[in-house]
């Protein structure tokens, strides 16, 4: 089994994939020279484009067989996309935030970031042992942030059935330090 499933699917599928691409907009030297950001946000002003997003997640879970209890999306971006495919196959939602921005008796994992150390946070009861969950962001890069998702499940004894994300930086790698979790893609750069 491969650990990534680039989205190549025939038909309107494929023309959901080139709405994608085009409305993906480079911005050379953002937040710092010499970094190429994709920024997502003309998506998200499309509802067309936004709906394809959720429809290629949602063949996505099918093609995977993925029977999910709960969508977890990751603090913030996580957030745009996590509800919206919850609502579409019909379950509940559930956030990781940064540290210290959610009510209640958490739980933490410490992770490294390309450029320091962050932590992220779930409440505790948010997810139970035994649940089945699919970690949504939309942007997969060094992996430490997905790495972190996953490490806060394991410690909450829940079942990762894979991870999904709108876009892929593949060049740096981060897919294989969240083996063996399967990783959806959408769009790769």
């Amino acid at each position: 089994m491969q650990n990534s499933t680039n989205c190549q699917m025939e038909g309107s599928s494929e023309s959901k994939l080139q709405l994608l691409r085009s409305r993906i907009h480079a911005v050379p030297d953002f937040p710092k020279r010499g970094i190429l950001f994709r920024d997502i946000c003309p998506i998200l002003k499309d509802p067309t484009a936004l709906t394809a997003v959720i429809d290629l997640f949602e063949e996505h879970v099918k093609i995977n067989r993925w029977e999910a209890d709960l969508i977890v999306g990751l603090d913030a971006r996580g957030f745009l996309f996590g509800p919206l495919l919850a609502q579409r196959l019909g379950i509940g939602f559930v956030m990781i935030r940064k540290k210290g921005k959610l009510p209640g008796t958490t739980v933490s994992v410490a992770y490294d970031l390309e450029y320091g150390k962050a932590e992220a946070e779930i409440q505790e009861d948010a997810v139970s042992p035994g649940q089945k969950i699919l970690i949504l962001d939309d942007l997969l890069a060094t992996g430490g942030t997905l790495f972190a998702a996953c490490e806060l499940m394991k410690k909450r004894r829940a079942e990762v059935q894979g991870c999904l994300v709108v876009i892929e930086l593949t060049e740096l790698k981060g897919i294989d330090r969240l083996k063996p979790h399967r990783v959806v893609s959408l769009v790769q750069y």
